[in-house]
């Protein structure tokens, strides 16, 4: 019986495994950490949102360069197929109004014991505190706590994670070991992330003060998801949207009216003021929040007393940043291993019989489900590629 061994227990690899054994094959995924999926089980804490319910060629849009590599994989497993896959697991799922896929249980870790459940009725070994950590010939050097063991297999199945969350698994120190041994790396950046300001002493009260009803903008991408005012910044899914914009140098604006055209603003603004304050006055004639008019405040002091050029500061407050929080607080990363390095199978054309999968690959999307499927359908690829390949190798017949 052939034998392939996964390294990395997360979305990725998992689904590779259940593909192979599914097919008869002996699979051992190796994990580094105590137990398998900690940044799947992480992201269901608040809400596991599989997927999106969306139109295919729409869904495919958000892996902006990525798209055509991941065409042909999500469309072999896209949203339709991971919700399937989902209740298969016994798992009811739901999709809310704005099309995202949830289980009912709003959370990851009833579908995790289900499908480790799946994986051990098919014969998958999981060794955990197993990190790969390079090659040895044609086996893989797996350290296991102060040891160091070699493993062989007819294929290898990678899926090593990107480099934020290091805590959960995703390192990327994989990636020092392959640039080593001359297989391509591009940089890793920081996807999915906040924005890091430099808050004045004022903006302090307002820390842990959702803003809502808002409209992000950073250079051609646009959000209307709330976001967070945190001591270092920005967070949350409206800025998450467009960080990659900012990331890559594009001006951070937010519309704090985006209901509201610069004249109705100016028109409102210009109604009598009385003895009122400012602040009291944007709050009467145009319900703005004292944290909204803080955010306004913060980055033009004294706020404009012309109604025309106040009006224009609220509906286009540009934020001045220092860059995106750290990498490790990042949702996910960029870079990784480019598709140029790989076959359409995933395959490293630098290592016949290894295949790469997940977020260890070079492509981004932004979170509403987009990086699950990605993950999940690569993975799936990876492992039927991997059994294609073992099939058509006369030195690994299977059983």
């Amino acid at each position: 019986m052939s034998h392939v061994a996964v390294m990395g227990g997360g979305p990725a690899g998992l689904m590779a495994a259940e593909v192979l054994a599914q097919a008869g094959l002996r699979v051992s995924v190796f994990e580094a950490k105590p137990s398998a999926g900690r940044k799947f089980l992480m992201a269901g804490k608040s809400g596991l949102n599989l997927t999106k319910d969306e139109e295919p060629a729409k869904f495919l849009t958000q892996y902006a360069e990525a798209q055509a590599p991941l065409c042909k994989i999500i469309d072999a497993f896209g949203p339709a197929d991971v919700q399937t896959w989902a209740r298969d697991l016994g798992q009811e799922i739901f999709t809310g109004s704005t099309g995202r896929v949830f289980p009912r249980a709003m959370k990851a870790s009833p579908l995790m014991r289900a499908w480790m459940g799946r994986l051990a009725g098919l014969g998958v070994t999981l060794h955990t505190r197993s990190r790969w950590i390079g090659w040895e010939g044609a086996n893989a050097k797996v350290e296991t706590g102060s040891e160091t063991r070699l493993v062989a297999a007819d294929a290898f199945v990678l899926a090593l994670g990107g480099a934020s969350w290091a805590r959960l698994g995703s390192d990327g120190i994989w990636a020092d070991i392959f640039s080593q041994q001359g297989i391509p790396v591009r940089p890793f950046r920081p996807a999915n992330v906040g924005a890091h300001c430099s808050w004045s002493d004022h903006m302090a009260r307002h820390a842990g003060t959702a803003l809502k009803g808002v409209a992000w903008r950073a250079g051609d991408l646009t959000s209307r998801g709330e976001a967070v005012i945190s001591a270092q910044g920005l967070e949350g899914g409206g800025i998450y949207e467009v960080s990659r914009g900012f990331r890559d140098g594009a001006p951070l604006v937010v519309d704090l009216l985006p209901d509201l055209t610069v004249a109705q603003v100016e028109q409102r603004i210009a109604r009598p003021i009385g003895k009122r304050s400012m602040s009291n006055h944007l709050r009467k004639v145009l319900q703005l929040d004292a944290a909204k008019i803080a955010l306004a405040q913060e980055f033009v002091r004294p706020l404009p007393q012309v109604p025309l050029l106040l009006a224009q500061h609220l509906k286009a407050v540009q934020i001045v940043h220092q860059g995106t929080s750290p990498i490790d607080q990042a949702i996910s990363t960029a870079g990784g291993v480019p598709f140029s390095a790989l076959t359409e199978g995933l395959m490293l054309r630098e290592r016949p019989g290894v295949f790469c999968a997940g977020e260890m690959l070079d492509w981004e999307a932004p979170t509403g489900g987009y990086l699950i499927t990605a993950c999940l359908a690569t993975g799936r690829w990876a492992g039927l590629a991997a059994l294609d390949h073992l099939q058509k190798s006369s030195q690994a017949p299977l059983a």
